[in-house]
């Protein structure tokens, strides 16, 4: 039978703050979006407070200055590294993974020769908590939807420990199934929930009962393979290789509304210059590029605007100056003045193999543009982001574009100067003397 793992780790970006902030434990803690907008991720002692998902900041200082809430802005770098740290562990203990998200993990248990599964993922599962200091619950299924059932059951459950099997348990699954409201399904989104509960399908095992013929009108055959997944029959495999974008996009929301001309072109070179570094990573190159621009839509004193502009490249490029240059040419096809601007971005579109560019007289101009990017982008890597850039797309830092972070924390393992100081207390100095 096949066998799934899914490892979710709990309360992810709450729990990325409290690592190396050790005395953060059992406070309320809130992560903010961008601009220090909304909440996007709470503790276990903030969601206790009744502090909603997607709840504006204003809305909530009541509850933040009563109950002594940590507030944190996003900090992405660190989420990013330690996601990787985790995945990283992961793939070296199970045969094969998926990541599927930031925080998310399918493993193929199917073939794991151990003696009690159960017990293997619970080692697991303290083996993470000790190498990386996130905490995560592990849900074990005969498909992945059920895995993905079992796993939001062991992570609320203190009976479960944080581990949950539904294969070797198989009498638990139609409780589980009981248990599940069918909005929490996995694939089964807002409209599919409200369609399903208008005909008295509320919980999962309602849905796992339904007829296919009917299934299959109403959602699909992407809704049946849903179905049939409630009932046992793996209809998904692992991903273990992602299909490649099709696009990438760098985009933000300004931390206030720009109007000088210089300001929101500086803010798109230095989007374009990151864009074209992830395509890069890739290992891919650009057909096309799209620029656009926005005035805040939710500000109705101010006239709205917004743009896009997009630029063909004659042969495909993952090169920097290529890219930056296109985004300055698409910038003065949309620039107009006299507008507060709120959001730019770069979207680089019709992604493919750099084996695909089709061969002509610029291929000695692309061998020397690859050299030149590898060297740029190894300097970086070694030295940190940003160590060498274009002149014309200037920093982030002290301009009007930058995204407001109030409360960020440190990068504590991607910057040099956020590292953790250990000190050594009086009492051991003396000790030593």
């Amino acid at each position: 039978m096949p066998t799934f793992g899914l490892v979710d780790c709990n309360n992810f970006y709450a729990s990325c703050e409290r690592v190396f902030q050790p005395g953060l434990a059992q406070r309320p803690l809130v992560v903010l979006s961008n601009n220090d907008g909304c909440v996007i991720a709470r503790s276990q002692e903030a969601k206790a407070l009744g502090i909603p998902m997607g709840a504006p900041l204003f809305k909530i200082r009541g509850i933040i200055s009563d109950h002594d809430v940590v507030v944190r802005s996003s900090n992405y770098a660190l989420y990013g590294d330690l996601s990787e740290r985790v995945m990283s562990l992961l793939a070296q203990e199970a045969p094969r993974v998926e990541i599927y998200s930031i925080d998310e993990c399918f493993l193929d248990l199917h073939r794991l020769a151990v003696p009690d599964l159960s017990a293997w993922c619970a080692d697991l599962r303290r083996k993470v908590r000790l190498w990386t200091g996130i905490p995560v619950s592990i849900g074990i299924g005969p498909t992945k939807t059920l895995a993905k059932i079992a796993n939001k059951l062991a992570k609320g459950s203190p009976r479960a420990g944080g581990v949950l099997d539904l294969v070797h348990h198989p009498d638990w699954i139609e409780p589980a199934l009981r248990k599940t409201p069918v909005g929490d399904v996995w694939g089964i989104g807002r409209r599919w929930s409200s369609m399903l509960a208008d005909r008295g399908i509320a919980t999962a095992f309602d849905l796992s009962r339904a007829q296919d013929g009917w299934v299959r009108q109403r959602m699909g055959i992407v809704g049946l393979r849903t179905v049939h997944e409630l009932r046992g029959i793996a209809c998904h495999d692992l991903e273990t290789e992602p299909a490649p974008k099709q696009t990438t996009c760098c985009s933000r929301s300004f931390g206030k509304a720009v109007s000088q001309r210089e300001e929101v072109y500086s803010a798109l070179l230095s989007f374009a210059e990151r864009a074209a570094e992830k395509v890069r990573v890739g290992n891919q190159v650009a057909g096309a590029l799209q620029v656009f621009v926005s005035t805040d839509r939710f500000d109705t004193k101010a006239p709205p605007y917004s743009s896009a502009a997009t630029i063909r490249f004659l042969v495909p490029t993952a090169d920097a100056r290529d890219i930056v240059k296109a985004a300055g040419q698409a910038f003065d096809k949309i620039w107009r003045p006299g507008f507060a601007y709120r959001k730019a971005g770069v979207l680089l579109l019709d992604l493919a193999e750099p084996g695909d560019r089709r061969a002509g007289l610029f291929d000695q101009r692309i061998r020397y543009s690859d050299d030149l990017m590898q060297a740029v982008d190894a300097i970086n890597q070694r030295h940190g982001r940003g160590a060498i850039a274009f002149g014309l797309a200037p920093k982030s830092r002290g301009r009007l574009w930058a995204m407001k972070q109030d409360m960020l924390s440190p990068r504590y393992t991607t910057r040099w100067s956020d590292l953790a100081v250990a000190r050594a207390n009086e009492a051991a100095n003396g000790a030593l003397d």
